[in-house]
């Protein structure tokens, strides 16, 4: 995936938009302005950082509704339905407990009906969630796809409905969506090469790459922008690189300890693309009594206590309320019949096609800054700040 920094423009997006998340959870309300609506969902996802972490969902559907003005839209009507399907909760912890909570205040707050559902990693559970989505009414339809063939196939039958879609976090390559949000996905993998190469210092280091599913165009970026900045330091040397189908925690513990023995232990440093595999690698360092440089992505609990252990090198920092953010003021907009803002585009290179795209800035995490996950709500003191751990926030002034 390519991206373009274009300046900033905007596209008439007529017509009706669905979105596809993670978990079960439906929402209806009456309509309410488009500018309030797009203020109140900006205002409560930034209200929603407190308990996200805490809302893991089974995955079931749960229902829960809000009540909004009946005023008309300005320039339009809050008539369309947002569906949104998330991946799973296998492949990060984030899907449930930040994304969810996170988008489901924004709409609530913007008196939209909504309907998230989880497709916990089964691409035809996903197709089906998306027809009953669409027979349902939604008008905008987001996924966060499992891999690009699924997903372009839920996009273009959305599409034949006259049913608009986004594309969340991950772009679905040979798609049709109208929208893409995400992080700048290149950037991460460049925050994690500098941040691995910051940990590992000067000198001849052999360096093993532990990339994020195949399946999953996302993870190709991640390992470009770390490719970008590490491939120019000659004196490391890259040892091995793999990917982890499914993002597979368990695959990622097998896959290292089989490059590790085959290294004869003669690695440095580990390029892993997230949270969970980094701390996949982290369990089989310990199993052999070493610690060496790992990065991460996601800021997770997890992660973050590794971090603060000395056992994690670094993480990425996504703000999931952002990115909600992001998506509701996008969503409800096209839902009520307004025009979408877009910051530039990114290529589509299976497609042939340039998609406008909102896109963020991640942000690195280091021992020097875990603070700032807290500040920012994406994990409370008491998650992270448990039994040993105490002492070691206290230290990295977290309280």
């Amino acid at each position: 995936m390519r991206l373009k920094t274009s300046a900033a423009f905007c596209v008439l997006a007529g017509g009706s938009l669905l979105l596809a998340a993670c978990g079960g959870s439906t929402g209806t309300a009456a309509s309410s302005a488009v500018s309030s609506a797009t203020s109140a969902a900006s205002s409560a996802v930034s209200s929603a950082s407190s308990g996200m972490s805490s809302a893991m969902s089974s995955g079931s559907s749960s229902a829960s509704s809000s009540a909004a003005s009946s005023a008309p839209a300005a320039g339009g009507t809050m008539s369309g339905k947002i569906g949104v399907i998330l991946p799973d909760t296998k492949s990060s912890v984030r899907w449930e407990t930040a994304d969810r909570p996170a988008l489901e205040t924004a709409f609530k707050a913007a008196g939209v009906e909504y309907d998230i559902q989880n497709a916990n990693g089964d691409k035809a559970q996903m197709q089906t969630i998306a027809d009953q989505m669409i027979t349902s009414g939604v008008t905008v339809l987001a996924i966060v796809n499992l891999d690009n063939e699924s997903g372009a196939a839920i996009e273009k039958k959305a599409a034949q409905q006259g049913v608009k879609t986004i594309d969340y976090d991950r772009l679905t390559l040979g798609g049709v969506a109208d929208y893409y949000v995400s992080y700048n996905n290149t950037k991460v993998g460049e925050l994690q090469g500098q941040g691995l190469a910051d940990c590992l210092g000067e000198g001849d280091k052999n360096i093993v790459f532990l990339d994020g599913s195949p399946s999953d165009s996302n993870a190709t970026d991640f390992a470009a922008g770390a490719h970008n900045v590490l491939d120019k330091i000659t004196s490391y040397k890259q040892v091995a690189e793999q990917a982890v189908p499914d993002w597979d925690n368990q695959q990622a513990a097998t896959i290292f300890e089989q490059i590790f023995t085959q290294q004869g232990g003669a690695v440095d440093g580990v390029l892993a693309a997230n949270d969970g595999l980094g701390n996949a690698v982290i369990s089989i360092l310990k199993k052999n009594g070493v610690t060496l440089p790992v990065t991460g992505q996601d800021a997770t609990v997890q992660g973050l206590q590794n971090i603060l252990d000395g056992t994690q090198c670094m993480t990425v920092y996504k703000d999931a309320k952002q990115e909600a953010d992001a998506l509701s003021k996008l969503a409800i907009a096209l839902a009520s019949g307004q025009e979408g803002s877009a910051t530039g585009t990114v290529t589509d290179a299976t497609g042939g096609r340039d998609v406008p795209a909102v896109l963020l800035d991640p942000k690195a995490i280091t021992k020097e800054n875990v603070k700032d996950v807290i500040d920012g709500g994406a994990v409370s003191a008491a998650e992270l700040c448990t039994g040993d751990y105490a002492a070691k926030c206290t230290e990295a002034g977290i309280s």
